[in-house]
């Protein structure tokens, strides 16, 4: 599996899109600049097959109507997060001045209800609840390829913000522990933000993991 990492957006959130030699696709986290994204995807010539989020803020979610009106496929949320999509209070974009007020998406086509093999076309996917930045934050692990998409509960030497609504640190710690640090230590971490890590080096150098 190919992928590749598309900041877009106001506040350059990672995008992701996944791709496989028989030119199937998926989609992580469509943020904003959809025209970008969709004229990236079809200069790869690929088939676009669902759009998978890791959690619904509004950062990651700008451009979700525009990919998947263009393609006609589904989206994947976790189900504490259903109700974030059309309101701009819990997604955040109400707060923020670049969404004009605020920002609603209409409601995710699969919903994801707990810790699962997520299987898409080629595609195979460990799904697991890393809730603290939000209550329904998820991460996809690719383990053929040893990468986990870890949307904002993780960054290269940093971790998830939990100011927002229903933002719990100690939660987001825990799921850190328990569900990333445990990964191999080779594990390619494309986060929500900034640039691609491993989980080795975020266990040595990450001062918010220190005594984890």
């Amino acid at each position: 599996m190919k992928w590749t990492q598309l900041p877009l957006g106001p506040v350059q959130a990672n995008a992701y899109i996944l791709e496989k030699e028989n030119g199937e696709a998926l989609i992580i986290d469509p943020g904003g600049e959809g025209d970008r994204l969709v004229s990236f995807v079809k200069s790869r010539n690929l088939n676009p097959l669902a759009i998978l989020l890791t959690h619904a803020h509004f950062d990651h979610i700008g451009a979700v109507e525009e990919v998947r009106d263009y393609w006609k496929i589904p989206v994947y949320l976790h189900d504490e997060e259903q109700d974030w999509l059309n309101d701009p209070q819990k997604n955040g974009s109400a707060f923020f001045p670049a969404a004009n007020g605020g920002m609603t998406v209409k409601p995710a086509d699969q919903i994801i209800n707990g810790e699962e093999c997520l299987h898409i076309g080629s595609f195979s996917f460990e799904i697991f609840e890393t809730p603290g930045h939000s209550p329904g934050s998820v991460l996809f692990f690719h383990k053929a390829s040893q990468v986990v998409f870890s949307g904002d509960a993780l960054f290269a030497g940093s971790i998830g913000r939990t100011d927002l609504y229903r933002g719990d640190h100690n939660e987001l710690l825990e799921s850190i522990q328990d569900k990333l640090l445990v990964l191999p230590g080779n594990t390619i971490v494309a986060p929500g933000h900034g640039p691609e890590t491993t989980i080795e080096t975020e266990k040595q150098t990450n001062p918010f993991l220190t005594g984890i």
